[in-house]
């Protein structure tokens, strides 16, 4: 069963009014709310550059394509938050059928907790007493509210068992934690086997904590999908699927319990699936946390998804939903522009915008593509490009793919939605709040 969220919570965001604390919006707008703004159907030509826009066909593509590919595999999705901090998107994907919402950490599990989020992952370790003792106010203020968070060392255990023991009540509700499996070269998790069920013992020692399962996070152990690449990530992912299956043989879970076990993020779902939607047939329950899917992108996930450009699993591509528009404001040099947007505005850690369409110059003109130019550098509010010749000229309005959504969604705190990127003057269909 997906989990809940409050409407009501998320259809109120469309009343609060626009300010100029929302760079996406000229001051023609400010006072207006969301729904007065969408309501005058507004123009990308109405819009001030830099900005950044979300496809509405693309990411209803997007949502729809993962929620039929975990339904054909053999897995549940709980998508990670973090990537959008957008509690709208959010409620797209759970009424996609996603089974929870992932999150990285206490504020962001807030953020969810606001807009009523019913089931949460936190992909990481919470050993903040303040946030643990939170969270335990949650859940006794709300039955339908399950979390879970992880650990990785007899250590982390401690530390989360003497900040509960102190404070809830006897008999309240535990905590679920899922123990958390790393691998060599990766980030956290617990290296080995032994050192995995040492933790899950700490967990089922404790009387306010409860063993849940098992997770861990393939991405940081491969950066390519070649296939030594690949054959890393699944041994990684036998050896997360071993520490389950032994723990579960040797009864370690609760009775009646559904232990979860969870991997996938968004470069090698299909790998997840592969190796651990067996499990469900002993009674787990398999979770993938995919989170750049919704926006997917022109760089990163393009080239490595396995519904990428280059797909290697069944089903339809994800398409890019994102896209940043600039404008030219100098040409200081030969074959040399200068445009208003920089890392402030748009995402460089991955890689460099891509050019791809030049807006229409006059009335009557049409959006064409554009050849042969290259984003080289960004600084905090510029960007370089270089041209050949297909030349552009002060003034001139780009459309460009950017690269790893997770650190586009959050430079801006509302971002238009339009009907078609291609088009020659695209219709804003809605504007969405992230609180990052």
């Amino acid at each position: 069963m997906s989990a809940s969220y409050d409407a009501a919570a998320v259809a109120a965001l469309a009343d609060k009014p626009v300010s100029w604390r929302d760079k996406a919006l000229p001051p023609a707008f400010w006072g207006r709310t969301v729904a007065e703004v969408v309501a005058g159907k507004p123009r990308l030509s109405d819009l001030p550059t830099p900005l950044l826009t979300l496809s509405a066909p693309g990411l209803r593509h997007n949502v729809e394509t993962m929620a039929r590919w975990c339904s054909a595999h053999g897995v549940e999705i709980a998508p990670h938050g973090k990537t959008t901090m957008s509690p709208a998107l959010w409620a797209t994907q759970l009424e996609a059928g996603a089974w929870g919402m992932t999150f990285a950490n206490a504020f962001q599990l807030s953020v969810a907790r606001a807009f009523g989020v019913s089931r949460v992952m936190i992909a990481n370790a919470v050993i903040s007493p303040l946030q643990l003792r939170w969270i335990a106010d949650e859940l006794a203020a709300d039955e339908a509210f399950e979390v879970m968070v992880w650990a990785d060392s007899v250590r982390t255990v401690e530390i989360m068992e003497a900040a509960r023991s102190a404070y809830v009540e006897a008999g309240a509700r535990r905590l679920d934690v899922l123990v958390e499996v790393g691998g060599v070269g990766g980030r956290t998790g617990a290296r080995g086997a032994e050192t995995a069920l040492e933790v899950a013992a700490a967990i089922e020692a404790s009387p306010t904590l409860r063993l849940a399962g098992v997770a861990g996070y393939e991405g940081a152990i491969a950066h390519g999908a070649d296939e030594a690449g690949l054959e890393h990530v699944r041994a990684y992912l036998r050896d997360l699927a071993a520490v389950h299956t032994r723990l579960q043989e040797e009864g370690r879970y609760d009775d009646g319990l559904v232990p979860v076990v969870s991997a996938g993020g968004s470069a090698y779902f299909e790998q997840v699936a592969q190796v651990l939607s067996p499990l469900t047939s002993t009674g787990a329950r398999v979770v993938i946390r995919s989170g750049a899917y919704i926006a997917h992108d022109d760089g990163y996930y393009r080239e490595i998804s396995p519904l990428g450009e280059a797909p290697r699993t069944d089903g339809e591509r994800l398409v890019p939903a994102m896209h940043g528009w600039i404008r030219i404001t100098s040409q200081p040099e030969p074959g040399l522009a200068i445009f208003d947007a920089g890392k402030r505005d748009l995402p460089f850690d991955e890689n460099l915008p891509e050019p791809q369409l030049l807006r229409p110059r006059q009335p009557g003109d049409a959006v064409r593509r554009v050849e042969g130019m290259t984003v080289t550098k960004m600084n905090d509010q510029h960007g370089f490009l270089t041209f050949g010749a297909d030349a552009v000229q002060i003034g001139d309005e780009l459309r460009v793919g950017l690269s790893h959504p997770c650190t586009a969604f959050d430079k801006w705190g509302l971002i238009p939605v339009i009907d078609d990127p291609d088009a020659d003057d695209p219709v804003v269909v809605d504007l969405i709040r992230t609180f990052f």
